[in-house]
């Protein structure tokens, strides 16, 4: 006895596997779609929200750095001044380091044509130029508290400040402008990203529900075609078999004459 025999086990006919390989294709499309929505939130979630923070804490380490710089225009010695501008260095680092990260990231373009790639770089940009600017105005004021008279030290502070706020002020607008860009196409390519899943997860309902009753009705159709082909043409008691003898009427029986 086989094994097969023992356990009770049938081979599946055609019909079911037909219906069982639309299931499985339809668990597979299912299983893809759903796989693209959680990269797309993985996405969303990393290289989006968490860079749009990191952008807003690039944006506070910048002003943090323009008042470091308006800090050391208002040391009163020597002392003071290079207690608060040991910090630009790490500073300067900290932001660089931010930016290289984010553009680290897949940056990519919006429907409406906004690049990340193009604003990043017009970031970086206007952030060398400031730190050009900075550097200036914290070399005049080193300058300052090495000038060897006081005519010199107040010329050179009188052209420190004026270079910080000519130049300095400007800059760190393009800055924050360039900042304020980069976001706005943050959050277009995030929308973007966004409907394309909300455009999935309706395609899959779709694909999913009429794939069902579309299997449903297969189904039943292809139960019901053995039955109908299983049904006789006619009923066995109504045809005569071949050598059967017919039925007469016996000679003991007299037929029924009807009398007018």
């Amino acid at each position: 006895m086989s094994l097969a025999s023992r356990l009770k086990l049938t081979f599946p006919n055609t019909n079911q596997l037909i219906i069982s390989v639309l299931i499985a294709g339809l668990g597979w499309v299912s299983g893809q779609a759903l796989s693209r929505i959680d990269q797309d939130l993985r996405i969303m979630y990393t290289e989006y929200t968490l860079g749009a923070a990191d952008l807003a804490h690039i944006s506070a380490n910048v002003m943090r750095y323009r008042n470091t710089i308006i800090r050391s225009l208002e040391a009163e010695n020597q002392a003071t001044f290079e207690r608060i501008t040991d910090s630009l260095p790490a500073q300067r680092a900290r932001i660089q380091h931010a930016v290289d990260r984010y553009a680290a990231a897949g940056l990519r373009v919006s429907r409406s044509g906004r690049s990340e790639e193009k604003d990043i770089q017009a970031v970086r940009e206007s952030l060398d130029q400031y730190f050009h600017v900075a550097s200036k105005t914290i070399d005049l004021l080193t300058q300052e508290w090495r000038a060897g008279s006081a005519a010199k030290a107040t010329e050179l502070r009188r052209k420190a400040e004026i270079h910080a706020a000519d130049n300095g002020g400007p800059k760190i607008m393009q800055v924050s402008l360039a900042l304020d860009r980069l976001l706005e196409t943050v959050a277009e390519v995030a929308k973007d990203m966004r409907d394309e899943g909300t455009k999935t997860i309706l395609s899959t309902s779709y694909w999913i529900v009429g794939g069902s009753f579309f299997i449903a009705l297969l189904n039943l159709f292809l139960s019901c075609a053995p039955r109908a082909r299983k049904l006789p043409s006619s009923r066995p008691e109504e045809t005569s078999r071949p050598g059967s003898s017919l039925h007469l009427p016996s000679e003991g029986s007299k037929p029924a004459f009807r009398t007018d």
